[in-house]
């Protein structure tokens, strides 16, 4: 079998890790050479961090008994010899639980109250109040106590029709979708809304995300995990029963929550779970394998996919095989093959993204560092030609050069009065897109979905106020665009001018690219439209619901926007730079050449001294533009998981 998910995600994390240290490394050699002003910082300081933080989320779901546990813990937990994630017969996962790893909290288990259904506040606020949910310490190395601990995600409680209700379970006008009621009149619900685990796990601490989801009606009633969470995911890996094939219940969810445009289909997995129930004595292999492959190509039919991304397994002996270590087994389970697909797709997509933005990043901050070279070279160019044109020249004529100097600084000095007042018509032009992209522009867009979804009645206009609302949102991106472009027509314009007044090589930074972030409002109206689908109308009518929905909204939308904000501001940052290191350079330039012309004065030997000097010099530049080539090219082609090299190329550095 190919490289294992598991061990495609190590070379992944090794691969992140080798990078990290390489930008560090870098860094400090620009630092030593001069060459580390504040765009090009910054853009280090961001690749460093997309590096180190870069979170690979994959999103498991399913309607209950599936055996979607049993997938969880076979892939990634078999190394503790049993369970850890609760699988028996039945309910097992009631609530969203995620398994990731941050190292300023212990290992623990966290576990928010369905009760805080009640209160309008999103998932992700909940999030950072951790005084609200109850805290299990975890023992990661005593498995026993680790898969009693996290056995609380299946815990329930009864409660009575109205509070079902009032919870978003329960529903008169659907009651095909209602849970059982009880001899008592009770029903049974979640006992807690979101399930957070903090595990020191080797695939985790490299930055994996498991998202395990329960059923389709616990899904729907938590608008963040769909309109959020699960869109957002790298993969998400969607488990039916083998024996079933897909169920109405099942299609119901991939079609709701799961549907996606048809170019982005790439990173579904389906899992045709429990193979091994279809291991009929009475059948021949041949006669097993051929009614596999036949469940295999109508649920591939029916879900608009392509038959690779069906792949049938059994977890269940997938895991007893791992823990008995019997490769037969294993083999006759089929898990390697869904390891290899989630390795090759999930890692291998994720890793394409990260290199092309790693990619780019590295692109420009090689240009960036690149024109303060030029610029030094250009200087030491123009010195060689000055002092060149000294040889064989008396006293006088050294003298007059001497007062021609000093005159062109004070003229240099002058223009700085000009350069300020440049930079404040552009600073307000600037803020102008800083309040089009902020906080208070985004609350007040929000503000009024909130007073339009709270009409009385059935929300069926409520497709049109998100419509009119999107329409509004990427009319004030392409606005914000539209004065970006102002700003770098500006931009240009004056360093045009000063190019030619004062010999500088300023060159305006590329404009930030804002239509980007109009396809990802695109994304997020998607999966809200669809949300918004007939099955929630229903809910919507409930004020509290409808707030919890625009309240997730937000929190999706305060990414993009930040992240909009955030390139502007390396575009403004780059273009500050590149003004404040030709007018440092320029003014370093003035004190060269009038210490040449000073020790000219004093000695006959001087002049042919400063030409040896600058030749040496511009031979150093030649060097450093070489290195700064070396660096950023093995940064763009380190492979996955480093190199043999690494260590040699450490120290060259």
């Amino acid at each position: 079998m190919g490289t294992s998910f598991n061990e495609q995600f190590d070379q992944h994390g090794a691969w992140r890790r080798e990078f990290a240290l390489r930008l560090k490394l870098l860094s400090e050699w620009m630092k030593d050479h001069e060459l580390l002003d504040a765009s090009v910082e910054e853009r280090l300081r961001r690749l460093e961090q997309q590096m180190r933080s870069d979170k690979v989320m994959v999103a498991f779901v399913a309607e209950f008994s599936r055996g979607k546990s049993e997938l969880i813990n076979a892939i990634f937990f078999a190394g503790y010899k049993r369970r850890i994630m609760p699988a028996s017969a039945g309910r097992t996962t009631m609530c969203p639980t995620e398994l990731g790893y941050d190292a300023d909290v212990p290992p623990c288990l966290r576990l928010l109250p369905i009760e805080t259904r009640l209160q309008p506040q999103a998932l992700m606020e909940w999030r950072m109040v951790p005084e609200k949910w109850t805290r299990i310490d975890l023992d990661v190395n005593d498995p026993t106590q680790l898969a009693q601990a996290l056995e609380k995600v299946a815990e329930v409680r009864h409660v009575t029709k109205d509070e079902a209700k009032a919870l978003g379970f329960w529903h008169d006008e659907v009651p095909e979708d209602n849970p059982m009621v009880g001899a008592d009149g009770l029903v049974e619900v979640p006992r807690w809304r979101h399930a957070l685990i903090n595990i020191a796990h080797p695939l985790l601490k490299q930055g994996l995300v498991i998202l395990d989801t329960p059923g389709l009606n616990a899904i729907g009633a938590e608008p963040e995990l769909t309109v959020n969470l699960i869109p957002q995911a790298h993969a998400v890996v969607f488990i039916l029963a083998a024996d079933t094939g897909v169920t109405k219940s099942d299609l119901a969810i991939w079609r709701e929550h799961l549907i996606t445009e048809a170019d982005n289909n790439e990173s579904r997995l389906v899992v045709l779970n429990k193979i091994d129930t279809m291991w009929d004595t009475l059948s021949t292999p041949f006669q097993v394998q051929a009614q596999i492959d036949r469940q295999r190509a109508t649920s591939a039919e029916i879900l608009g996919l392509r038959r690779e991304q069906v792949i049938p397994v059994s977890a269940q002996k997938g895991l007893v095989a791992k823990v008995n270590d019997d490769a037969k087994l294993l083999q006759a389970s089929q898990l390697p093959m869904l390891e290899q697909a989630l390795g090759q797709g999930v890692m291998g997509q994720r890793q394409k993204i990260l290199q092309a933005a790693v990619g780019g990043g590295i692109s420009e901050l090689r240009v960036e560092a690149g024109r303060a070279i030029h610029v030094r070279r250009r200087d030491l160019a123009e010195q060689m030609l000055e002092l060149k044109g000294l040889r064989g020249k008396n006293t006088s004529v050294i003298k007059h050069m001497r007062s021609r100097i000093e005159q062109e600084q004070g003229e240099f000095d002058i223009s700085g009065a000009r350069i300020h007042a440049v930079r404040s018509v552009h600073l307000k032009l600037l803020r102008e897109v800083f309040e089009m992209l902020g906080t208070g522009a985004l609350k007040a867009e929000m503000a009024q979905l909130t007073t339009a979804m709270r009409q009385p009645g059935i929300k069926l206009g409520v497709k049109k106020a998100y419509m009119q609302t999107f329409e509004r949102l990427r009319a004030g991106l392409r606005k914000a665009q539209a004065t970006s472009a102002e700003i770098q027509n500006m931009l240009g314009g004056t360093f045009r001018q000063l190019n030619a007044e004062y010999g500088f090589s300023l060159q305006a930074p590329k404009e930030p690219d804002l239509e980007r972030y109009v396809r990802d409002l695109d994304l997020v109206e998607r999966s809200h439209t669809q949300y918004l689908g007939v099955g929630n109308v229903l809910r919507l009518a409930q004020p509290e619901f409808a707030d919890r929905l625009v309240r997730a909204l937000a929190t999706r939308l305060r990414v993009v926007y930040e992240s909009a904000l955030g390139e502007v501001e390396l575009w403004n940052k780059s273009a500050a730079a590149q003004l404040d290191a030709q007018l440092r350079e320029r003014r370093r330039n003035f004190g060269r050449r009038m210490e040449a012309i000073e020790r000219i004065q004093q000695a006959a030997t001087g002049l042919d001294d400063r030409i040896a000097e600058i030749g040496s010099q511009e031979r150093a530049l030649d060097e450093l533009d070489a290195k700064l080539t070396e660096l950023t090219d093995h940064l763009m082609s380190t492979p996955a998981g480093g190199s043999a090299n690494d260590e040699a190329q450490r120290k060259s550095a």
